[in-house]
């Protein structure tokens, strides 16, 4: 039974309005609905088929043609998101732009026809997410359950129970990528199947170990591959909801019989599946045999039902699997928690001074913005020193290499650079970062973090008294630093560092001046 607060916080969520859209290599999803009494309840469900993942090309780059038909259907889709909250939609891309060389291209355009951020997820976040929207639709139970999504150009294999996945994973093999490789004219045989099946079982043998038959109860399949088998054998009178080894042997005989994509005829194969469920099948019957799988249960939900119960667990710090992403991550590499715990506490100070001065300014921006962005730099704060078990000197550029190349979960792929991008501006030299010094919240960010490291260099709690940070009041790019009078002699480490802050900023387009230190 939810505790008095828990219940607040879900009362307060009814009829909030949620959307979640899919990028997947096959298709695009938008899922539209509202919470009420903490459950949320579709009211509006578009796919279309895009096959972004058969457009790209030898060298990994999208085609013109595969960007269009992305944007065009965003286009399609920013329409119906029109006037939702921003902080109410989340979108996200997966494999096909987790390989496009060119994404960035893509996504500046997809980014504006949509109208919201199209974030990038590792393969293990996508596991995560399709985990807890396969959760949230079956039964509360203890069984140990054994989740498989076989989308266009990955396949995702995640180990849980109840509500908490255990080992997620993803793999480089889909329905797409293996119909175009193994079965390139639309041509069926069983030499054919049997090559994409051997293929299959090449790159997934690693599952082998992991996943073993005694660590999970049940199998489920969501979504994609699983539900085009299961809409066709229960169109041919085998159980609902449940694809088994006969079934998927019977389907691959009908399609070898049938020898071509255009000479299927079954009852139950949409349109949209038509060329790719050669391929598809080679995967699912390559699991059910390295996995010992008998039997497999179809589960309605997946990644965008993730995406929109994760939305909900975001509202709480405390069901923020990102802060423990981030405690996971400074616990593995060994960081000095009480001294990250400082600098995020004195960074968190000047950020929130650096917020008053400026909504005096201009505008300010939403108090929940403002509370987001704390968050990150805290973040950083905790991590900025994450680098140093690899190197003393250098351990900055390490911090930014392993946030740029890690699987936090619940963390988009753009949300880890902009952390290594702290991280690696933290000290030193400000020319080396990758960073768009138009963005002011990050370089407010930035310089909080920068002078709240120099502030605790002695690794001991500063003395914040009459120390502040201000925008210059006539709008330029410019900060300034002012200290108390005296503050300077007392502390004449701290001061000659900010003197060489100073100098860090001339090589920006920002400036910074000191006024008493």
């Amino acid at each position: 039974m939810l505790g008095a607060e828990k219940q607040e916080k879900l009362l307060m969520q009814d009829g909030t309005r949620l959307a979640a859209v899919d990028l997947g290599s096959n298709s695009f999803r938008l899922e539209i609905g509202h919470i009420e009494h903490g459950q949320f309840y579709r009211t509006e469900y578009l796919k279309e088929t895009v096959r972004q993942g058969n457009g790209l090309d030898v060298e990994r780059n999208l085609t013109a043609q595969a960007m269009q038909l992305g944007w065009d259907c965003l286009a399609r889709f920013g329409e119906r998101l029109a006037g939702f909250n921003r902080a109410n939609v989340r979108a996200v891309a997966t494999q096909t732009l987790r390989e496009a060389r060119n994404r960035d291209e893509f996504l500046l355009q997809a980014n504006a026809v949509l109208g919201f951020p199209i974030d990038v997820i590792s393969g293990r976040e996508e596991a995560r997410l399709i985990y807890l929207g396969v959760a949230h639709a079956l039964a509360h139970g203890n069984e140990r359950r054994l989740v498989v999504d076989i989308g266009g150009r990955s396949t995702e294999l995640i180990l849980g129970q109840g509500l908490k996945p255990r080992l997620m994973e993803s793999y480089r093999v889909g329905s797409i990528a293996w119909s175009t490789r193994y079965f390139p004219d639309h041509q069926f045989s069983r030499h054919a199947f049997q090559m994409a099946e051997i293929a299959a079982k090449a790159l997934l043998d690693d599952a082998l170990n992991a996943y073993r038959r005694t660590d999970w109860d049940v199998a489920y399949g969501s979504a994609g591959t699983v539900g085009a088998v299961g809409d066709v054998l229960l169109a041919a009178g085998w159980p609902a909801d449940t694809v088994t080894r006969e079934g998927l042997d019977w389907l691959q005989d009908k399609l070898i019989g049938a020898q071509s994509v255009d000479r299927i005829r079954l009852p139950g194969l949409k349109e949209d599946r038509r060329t790719i469920i050669g391929g598809g099948l080679s995967i699912l019957r390559a699991l059910f045999d390295l996995l010992q799988i008998e039997q497999m249960q179809l589960a309605s939900g997946g990644l965008r039902h993730g995406l929109l119960f994760d939305q909900i667990g975001h509202t709480s710090e405390d069901t923020d699997v990102r802060s423990k992403s981030v405690q996971r991550l400074a616990a593995k590499f060994g960081t000095d928690l009480v001294h990250g715990q400082r600098v995020g506490k004195v960074a968190l100070h000047l950020f929130a001074q650096l917020q008053t001065n400026l909504s005096g300014l201009r505008k300010p921006t939403s108090n929940t913005s403002d509370d987001r962005l704390s968050r990150k730099l805290n973040w950083a704060a905790l991590l900025h020193e994450i680098g140093s078990q690899i190197s003393h000197s250098d351990y900055h550029k390490h911090g930014a290499y392993i946030l740029d190349n890690s699987d936090a979960m619940g963390f988009a792929l753009s949300e880890l650079h902009k952390l290594s991008q702290l991280v690696l501006g933290h000290r030193g030299k400000l020319r080396k970062l990758e960073a768009d010094f138009e963005d002011e919240k990050f370089v407010q960010q930035l310089l909080c973090l920068r002078l709240a490291v120099i502030l605790c260099h002695a690794r001991r709690d500063p003395d914040l008294n009459g120390v502040a940070v201000a925008r210059k009041t006539d709008d330029s790019y410019s900060f300034a630093v002012s200290c108390r009078p005296g503050w300077a002699q007392s502390f004449p480490q701290s001061a000659h560092l900010l003197r060489e802050e100073v100098l860090a900023w001339q090589k920006t387009p920002w400036s910074l001046t000191l006024n008493g230190c």
